[in-house]
């Protein structure tokens, strides 16, 4: 399975290419799968019947909200852990320090290496649309960090510094996502 992506062209409106147009690349998600979909797919892997699994799902997410509210970073097997954090504003003397100083509270995910290996040696294919919305070109990865060309096959990018934000992990596999 691929991880399917769109490049659309927009018009920039502010920073360095302000007034140009770029193409802006976006994960395509697929439909939301809903809750009672993944119980009964989890207890046809896992050969429970269907009640058992949503009991332990149950049971497993009051745990997972009691537990990360107190406080804790939860484990969340195969996946990575959770944890609570915060948006504040700062001050400068401690008598000033008050909980009206917090802007918002966050969920942060930090996934499992395994998973971000995962993910990192899942495939692409790559949309491109242009201003009006119509498809212009295709582009897929067979493996990270290639990307083939079709309209160049013999010359396959790998990334250069030609793009914005494409992800990564930066080497540090305790960066939080979503913070």
């Amino acid at each position: 399975m691929a991880l399917k992506v769109k490049a659309q062209e927009k018009l920039q409106k502010i920073g360095k290419y302000e007034g140009t147009y770029r193409y802006i690349m976006m994960p395509e998600l697929y439909t939301s799968l809903s809750q009672e979909k993944v119980i009964k797919e989890a207890a046809l892997r896992s050969g429970v019947s269907k009640g058992i699994m949503q009991a332990c799902w149950d049971a497993a997410g009051e745990v997972i909200k009691a537990w990360a509210t107190e406080g804790h970073s939860v484990a969340l097997p195969g996946l990575g852990t959770m944890r609570f954090g915060i948006r504040a504003k700062s001050v400068a003397k401690v008598d000033e320090v008050k909980a009206g100083l917090v802007t918002s509270r966050r969920i942060i995910f930090t996934p499992a290496v395994d998973l971000k290996e995962e993910l990192a040696g899942t495939a692409i294919q790559i949309t491109c649309y242009d201003r009006d919305g119509k498809e212009v070109k295709r582009v897929t990865s067979t493996d990270p960090g290639t990307v083939e060309d079709p309209d160049q096959p013999s010359n396959p990018s790998t990334g250069g510094d030609n793009g914005g934000n494409i992800g990564g992990n930066g080497g540090n596999h305790n960066e939080p996502i979503g913070d």
